[in-house]
């Protein structure tokens, strides 16, 4: 008999999982049979999930203790249900499963999803393959995952959604790159913006569209005229079916504006638009969007010194402009400013107001080693030739007489209005004082000079009135043999004077070693001698010169003052 019952019984482990059928329901417990010798009471409490649990049901339960101290085998549905969770979410994880999890709520990061009744952590990077801005729109709501990662020291688990749309985005975008093809227009939501385009999802796979191709007309960013999520009709430009990279376009999409120009513009006719871009050699003027003309910078001005067209203009100026030239084909067009003014080469009183002889006040605007470039008003300017500075100064540079940006005062002297040229000169503001020099510096006059420059041809000297003469290095020899140096005065006696080249050529040798100037000079002596007459120390040591006369005494003034100016 012992034998017979004990062959009905079911042997049953502590700790472990087994099942049992619900013989009976109290208020307080649930009474299981699990084929052991005597019955387990489960706690009402824990098939709160279960509420049409009935008698004959089959559940789960954990074995905690085949017989207490009152002999009652005590049952745990509680711990069986984490028991099989956690080896349902294992064998998850090790067979790649596809399993259903219950959105719970939102944390930071990401979501806390249940999955077999354990709260499984859903990073949001792993939601969506896009970026995900709002996590409150999952929850309360079933999402299939799969499990990435568990940590039993923590309890924790890692789940991803992620992964099963990227597999079905895989097959979708093997299945749209074997279809791909140039011309064809395919719809396509925009993932990401750049300040060089943006990036659109085409089903699976990216394709860029460049800031270029989004509009005929110029935009400085996407977001001028798209949004994100925005869904939008787009044309493959190109495919690269080794690197990936697909080019799309949006504007192919629409006529260019270039086709629907009226035939009314045309070189000379004038038009109105807005500066979209300027660079160092002009502007960009836009008629329409997409139909742009180019101001370059030597059309914006009559003026010829005009370097810097952001000096002239600005992105966004409004403008009228004038046609010069049109390519409908090549889609080009260049167009003017200053032609919406007359040009004043062209001005009916040009001859008269700068006829030779007039005077007139300038800015000097260009030095070059030949002269400088006056401009008398927009658009006019003339020619300062180096030699028409300075009657006496031997000027090498422009810049040793004025600087850019001086007013200088000119008379014009030619004029050919053909040519556009005008030329002007400064010292013809005075008379020429080599006509009066002529006269004061003949030859054989002796004058008091002062050694400025020495080289290996000879020495610079300064003359009385400004000027400057020239003396060979052996007619600086002196009486006992020395050499005048730089900054010593002595005479010297003039022995080549030429009015054309302003060219002065002088001698301190011939002073004491001409026989006539030896007598000249013992002859005066004599005659200061008999007159009882003194004469004066530095006439002692030279002869008289002309430059004591007050006439020349006046003259000499006048150059001084002069000198004075120009410098």
């Amino acid at each position: 008999m012992e034998e017979l019952y004990g062959s009905t019984l079911t042997e049953v482990s502590e700790k472990e999982v087994v099942k049992g059928t619900v013989v009976g329901i109290s208020d307080r417990d649930v009474i299981l049979n699990i084929g052991f010798k005597s019955d387990g009471l489960v706690p009402l409490s824990e098939f709160r999930d279960m509420p049409d649990l009935k008698v004959g049901d089959e559940v789960e339960v954990y074995v905690e203790n085949q017989e207490d101290a009152g002999g009652q085998l005590i049952l745990s549905r509680k711990k069986a249900k984490i028991l099989t969770a956690w080896n349902n979410i294992q064998r998850a994880l090790d067979e790649d499963l596809v399993i259903e999890g219950y959105v719970k709520r939102r944390t930071k990061g990401g979501l806390i999803v249940d999955i077999f009744g354990v709260e499984a952590f859903l990073p949001g990077s792993q939601i969506d393959v896009k970026p995900i801005r709002d996590f409150d729109i999952y929850v309360g709501k079933k999402m299939e995952v799969k499990v990435v990662k568990i940590n039993y020291t923590n309890d924790n688990v890692v789940v991803s959604h992620k992964v099963l749309i990227e597999k079905d985005l895989e097959q979708q975008k093997q299945q749209i790159l074997t279809n791909l093809e140039k011309g064809q227009v395919l719809e396509g939501v925009i993932k990401n913006m750049t300040n060089f385009g943006v990036f659109i999802d085409l089903g699976g796979v990216d394709g860029l569209l460049h800031i270029t191709d989004i509009s005929w007309g110029r935009i400085n960013h996407p977001d001028e005229v798209l949004k994100l999520d925005q869904k939008v009709n787009i044309v493959v430009l190109d495919f690269d079916e080794d690197k990936k990279r697909i080019s799309l376009g949006m504007k192919q999409l629409t006529p260019h504006p270039w086709d629907s120009l009226p035939a009314e513009i045309a070189p000379g006719s004038k038009v109105h638009g807005r500066i979209v871009n300027v660079a160092d050699y002009g502007a960009f003027l836009e008629l329409m969007p997409g139909v742009e003309g180019l101001i370059h910078v030597s059309e914006m001005s009559w003026s010829q010194h005009l370097r810097n067209p952001q000096d002239f203009i600005r992105i966004g100026d409004e403008i009228d402009a004038v046609v010069l030239t049109i390519d409908r084909d090549d889609r080009k067009m260049s167009l003017g400013i200053k032609q919406l003014s007359e040009d004043p080469w062209t001005k009916s009183d040009l001859l008269s107001k700068y006829a030779p002889g007039t005077r007139h006040k300038g800015i000097v605007r260009n030095l070059t080693n030949f002269g400088l470039f006056l401009e008398l008003e927009e658009g006019i300017d003339g020619l300062v030739h180096v030699s028409d500075l300075s009657w006496t100064r031997k000027i090498k540079h422009p810049s040793e007489f004025t600087k850019v940006g001086e007013d200088l005062e000119v008379v014009v002297l030619e004029l050919d209005p053909d040519s556009r040229r005008l030329a002007l000169g400064h010292k013809q503001l005075e008379e020429n004082p080599w006509d009066t020099f002529e006269t004061i510096f003949t030859n054989g006059s002796v004058h008091r000079c002062t050694v400025i420059s020495k080289n290996d041809k000879g020495a610079t000297l300064e003359l009385p009135y400004g000027l400057e003469g020239f003396s060979t290095l052996k007619n600086l020899t002196k009486e006992d043999g020395s050499v005048a140096e730089i900054g010593e005065s002595l005479d010297f006696k003039v022995t080549e004077f030429s009015k054309d080249e302003k060219r002065i050529v002088l001698s301190h040798v011939k002073v004491y070693s001409d026989p006539e100037e030896s007598r000249t000079k013992e002859k005066k002596a004599q005659q200061l001698a008999k007159s009882g007459d003194k004469a004066p120390a530095k006439e002692q040591e030279r002869g008289a010169t002309l430059g004591d006369l007050d006439a020349l005494a006046a003259l000499k003034e006048q150059f001084e003052e002069n000198t004075k100016k120009n410098k």
